[in-house]
């Protein structure tokens, strides 16, 4: 089987798939497309700002993990706001002057 022919088939594959949930659940195929496009996009950009975050902390294991697993925003998610925070000393609050 050639690229293009397994590509097409997997096409065709995904199409049934999306048809069929469309006739299970009774919504149209452009909400169901709808739906799967927002998602990927909400995951995309949880995704960039997580995987730019673990880079600028040289954190290979988090950014390969990222890379990896897709959990639609969830690992993210809880990266950016819990496991990029451990082990960071929090820096002592600036005092502001007053004039």
């Amino acid at each position: 089987m050639t690229f293009i022919e397994s590509l097409t088939a997997a096409s065709q594959a995904y199409n049934d798939a999306i048809s069929a949930l469309a006739v299970q659940t009774g919504i149209s195929l452009a909400v169901i497309s709808l739906i799967i496009s927002a998602l990927s996009m909400w995951s995309l950009a949880w995704k960039g700002i997580a995987l730019w975050k673990s880079a600028r902390k040289n954190s290979i294991p988090w950014f390969v993990i990222l890379l990896v697993v897709n959990t639609m925003g969830i690992l993210e998610i809880l990266y950016i706001f819990v496991f990029s925070k451990m082990g960071e000393k929090k820096s002592p609050n600036k005092k502001s002057r007053k004039k």
